[in-house]
C-alpha cells in the first residue's frame, strides 16, 4: 500500500484515529460576536468528509483578558456551547473525531478590545504588540487555571472528543515556560520545573473537567528561535515531565514564537518542506507518547515519508487540507495527481487575516465558503468559450465544465499560466505555478477542451456564435509616466519573459510592493548584476509582511549584496552618454532631489488591462463575461475568486 503509515489507524488515548493525518489548529477568524458559527461547522465538516483522521479547532480563549485579535471564540462563554454541538455533529457526521484547542495568549496580545491589560508571567512586552503586561499574581494565577478547566467543561458540553493545550507559538503558557518571558523568582519562576508548574496544574484542572473518556493533548514549541529562548533539549525535557506527570494523551509540535519569529510558524515557499520535523523527532524518542509532527508537508508522500523515517506518528497537515480538503480521500483512492497542492504562498490564509479577514485560499474559493451552497449542475449545458489560460481563464473554465457546461479554452501562447508561468521561473517562487498544474488539471478531469497556440478574435468568436464568453485575456506592462524613451527603462515582464538581459548596475523601482520587484531583483543578483531596490514606500517589498516572506527575503537580499532605498519617488529618468540612464528621485520625507544612474531600470509597475477584445465583443449576439486583470490588474488570488464566481453564473 502507497501510503502504509499514512493509513494506519493509531490510538489516541481513549479514541482509535483512522489514519495519521491531522488537520491542526489555526486560526479561522470565522467566529460571529466572539461564538462559534456555522462558517465553522462547514469548514471543519469539509476536511472530516475528505478523510482527515482527527480534526482540531482553533483555539478558545479560556479567559476574559485574552482578546488578542477581533474574531477569537470566546470559550469562556456559556452561550459558545451551542456552537460547538453545531460544529461537533457537522464533523461526527462523518465519523470523524474532533478536539478543541484551549489557551490564553497571554502577553502576545493587546487591550485593544478586552480594555483591561494583558497578563503574563513577567512585565516583558512583546515585541509585536509593544504592550507592557501586567505581571499576574498567584491567585490570578489559580484563576487561570479554574478558566481553561471551566472551558474544558464547556467542551465536553458541547460534543468534543477532547481538547488541546496550547503551549507553543502564543501562549501564556509558554511565557511561564520559556526562561526569555518569565523572569519570576517565585514557585513558578526560575529553574524549569517551577516554569512548568502552571501547564501541571491546568493538566490537572482539564482533566478533571473532561474526564478519563476524552483525550487531552499538549502542545509544546520545540524552538523559539529567538536569543536565550526555549531550546530543542530544554523542549525535550518539559515533553518528559508532561508525560511523567499523567494525565495526557499526545503531544503536538510547534516551531517558533507567534510574533518575534511568525514567518516560521507558517513558513512560505521559500522553507523547505519538512522543516521542523526535527522537533518532533527529538520528542518522539524521549516520550512514549504519540507526537505530531508538522511544518510545511503539502502532500502525502511527504507525510508518508515523515511517519515511515520515525519523525512523528501523526502528522498535522493545515494549508494543504484548506487548498484540498480531499487531500487525503484523493491520496486513498489513488488520485494523488489530483490534490489541488497548497502553493504556501500564505495569500489568502495568513495574508488574509493579518488584514482581519476571514481565512481564504488563493488555490481553494470555496475555503470559508462551505457554508454557502454550490450552484447545482445545469440541466441544459451550454457552450462556454473562455479566452486566456492564465488563473481567472483555467478556474472558470474549471467551475463551468464542473457545473456541466460543454467548455473550450483557448490560449495563443505555447502553454498555460500566464503570467504565472513567468514569476515561477525567479528564486524561492517555482511552487507557484503549482497553482497553474492544478486548474490545468481540473480542467482535464472536467473535460474542457484546453487549445494552447490558439488565439482567439473577435471575428472568429462571433462566426463561432457560442452560447457564452469568459475574457480571462490578463494585462499588458504599461510604463510610467516618469519612464521616458530610454530603451533601458523596462519592464519585470521584459525580465522574466525574456525580451531583455539587463547587466551591469541594474535599479529596480518597486512601486507595487510584493515578490514583482524582489524577486526579480534576487534573479538579476544571481545572473551577476548589481542591484539596487528603491521604493516610495517605507519598506521594499512590504506586503512580504503580510505573507511572511520579508525575513527570508532580506536575509537572501544581504547575501546576495542587493541594496535598498525607501522614501524615494522617481521623477524622471533620462539616458546619458554612455547608454545608461540616470534617475531624478525625490526623498517625499524630506523634499530633496537627487540623481542616481544604472546601466538598466527594471520597473514592477502598474500594468494595463488587456481589454481589447472585450470592447470588440460588448455588443455581441451571446454573453460576454469578463474576469481577472483584464478586468482590473490584480494578484493572482482576485483572478481565482473571479474566475470561480463566472464560471457559477454561467
Amino acid at each position: 500500500m502507497t501510503y502504509r503509515h499514512l493509513l494506519s489507524p493509531l490510538r489516541l488515548g481513549p479514541l482509535t484515529l483512522a489514519n495519521r493525518l491531522v488537520f491542526s489548529a489555526h486560526l479561522t477568524n470565522y467566529a460571529e460576536d466572539g461564538l462559534p458559527s456555522e462558517q465553522h461547522a462547514a469548514y471543519y465538516a469539509a476536511r472530516a468528509a475528505g478523510g482527515a483522521g482527527l480534526v482540531i479547532t482553533e483555539e478558545h480563549s479560556t479567559h476574559p483578558t485574552d482578546w488578542p485579535y477581533e474574531k477569537l471564540i470566546h470559550g469562556y462563554r456559556p452561550e459558545a456551547v451551542t456552537g460547538y454541538r453545531l460544529i461537533t455533529e457537522a464533523v461526527h457526521a462523518h465519523g470523524v473525531p474532533i478536539l478543541a484547542q484551549l489557551n490564553h495568549n497571554g502577553g502576545q496580545a493587546s487591550g485593544m478590545y478586552s480594555r483591561t491589560p494583558v497578563w503574563a508571567p513577567s512585565p516583558v512586552p512583546d515585541p509585536l504588540f509593544r504592550e507592557v503586561p501586567k505581571a499576574v499574581t498567584v491567585a490570578e494565577i489559580a484563576e487561570i487555571v479554574a478558566g481553561y478547566a471551566t472551558v474544558a467543561g464547556h467542551c465536553a458540553q458541547g460534543g468534543f472528543d477532547g481538547v488541546e493545550l496550547q503551549c507553543s507559538h502564543s501562549s501564556l503558557v509558554r511565557g511561564f515556560l520559556s526562561p526569555v518571558t518569565n523572569r519570576r523568582t517565585d514557585a513558578y519562576g526560575g529553574p524549569l520545573a517551577h516554569r512548568v508548574r502552571i501547564l501541571r496544574e491546568i493538566v490537572a484542572a482539564v482533566r478533571e473537567a473532561i474526564g478519563p473518556d476524552r483525550v487531552l493533548g499538549v502542545r509544546l514549541c520545540g524552538d523559539e528561535l529567538i536569543d536565550g529562548g526555549t531550546t530543542i533539549e530544554e523542549a525535550v525535557e518539559i515533553a518528559r515531565m508532561v508525560e511523567a506527570g499523567g494525565g495526557v494523551d499526545y503531544i503536538n509540535t510547534s516551531i517558533g514564537v507567534a510574533t518575534s519569529t511568525l514567518y516560521m510558524i507558517e513558513a512560505s515557499m521559500a522553507v523547505p518542506a519538512g522543516y521542523a520535523l526535527y522537533i518532533s523527532n527529538a520528542i518522539r524518542r524521549a516520550v512514549r507518547l504519540p507526537v505530531v509532527g508538522v511544518g510545511r508537508i503539502k502532500d502525502p508522500m511527504q507525510a508518508e515519508r515523515a511517519l515511515a523515517e520515525g519523525h512523528c506518528d501523526l502528522v498535522g497537515v493545515v494549508r494543504g487540507q484548506i487548498a484540498d480538503p480531499d487531500f487525503l480521500a484523493k491520496a486513498r483512492s489513488g488520485h494523488a495527481t489530483d490534490i489541488r497542492s497548497c502553493l504556501s504562498c500564505n495569500q489568502e490564509c495568513v495574508g488574509r487575516m493579518g488584514l482581519n479577514r476571514w481565512l481564504g485560499c488563493i488555490e481553494n474559493p470555496r475555503a470559508g465558503r462551505e457554508a454557502v451552497p454550490l450552484a447545482p449542475p445545469t440541466r441544459r449545458p451550454r457552450r462556454v468559450v473562455v479566452v486566456g489560460g492564465g488563473p481567472a481563464g483555467l478556474q472558470a473554465a474549471a467551475t463551468a465544465a464542473r457545473r456541466g457546461h460543454l467548455v473550450t479554452l483557448y490560449e495563443r501562447h505555447p502553454g498555460t499560466g500566464g503570467q504565472v508561468t513567468a514569476a515561477a521561473t525567479v528564486p524561492s517562487r517555482a511552487e507557484f505555478l503549482d497553482v497553474v498544474r492544478n486548474l490545468l488539471a481540473e480542467c482535464r478531469r472536467y473535460g474542457v477542451d484546453v487549445r494552447t497556440g490558439a488565439e482567439a478574435t473577435a471575428a472568429g468568436l462571433l462566426a463561432e456564435a457560442p452560447d457564452a464568453v469568459v475574457l480571462a485575456t490578463g494585462a499588458r506592462p504599461r510604463a510610467p509616466h516618469w519612464a521616458g524613451d530610454s530603451p533601458r527603462v523596462v519592464d519585470v515582464r521584459d525580465v522574466l519573459e525574456g525580451r531583455v538581459e539587463p547587466a551591469g548596475d541594474v535599479v529596480v523601482v518597486d512601486d507595487l510592493g510584493f515578490h514583482q520587484a524582489t524577486s526579480v531583483a534576487e534573479l538579476l543578483a544571481d545572473r551577476g548584476c548589481r542591484v539596487h531596490i528603491t521604493t516610495a514606500a517605507m519598506v521594499v517589498g512590504q506586503d512580504l509582511g503580510i505573507t511572511l516572506d520579508l525575513e527570508t527575503f532580506t536575509v537572501r537580499a544581504h547575501a546576495k549584496g542587493i541594496t535598498q532605498s525607501t522614501d524615494e519617488v522617481v521623477m524622471a529618468a533620462e539616458a546619458d552618454a554612455e547608454g545608461g540612464v540616470v534617475l531624478r528621485i525625490l526623498t517625499h520625507t524630506t523634499g530633496a532631489m537627487s540623481e542616481r544612474r544604472a546601466d538598466w531600470v527594471v520597473c514592477a509597475t502598474h500594468q494595463a488591462p488587456e481589454d481589447a477584445l472585450w470592447h470588440a465583443l460588448r455588443d455581441a449576439p451571446f454573453e460576454v463575461h469578463r474576469a481577472g486583470d483584464c478586468v482590473a490588474p490584480r494578484r493572482a488570488h482576485a483572478a481565482v475568486v473571479e474566475g470561480h464566481r463566472v464560471g457559477e453564473r454561467l
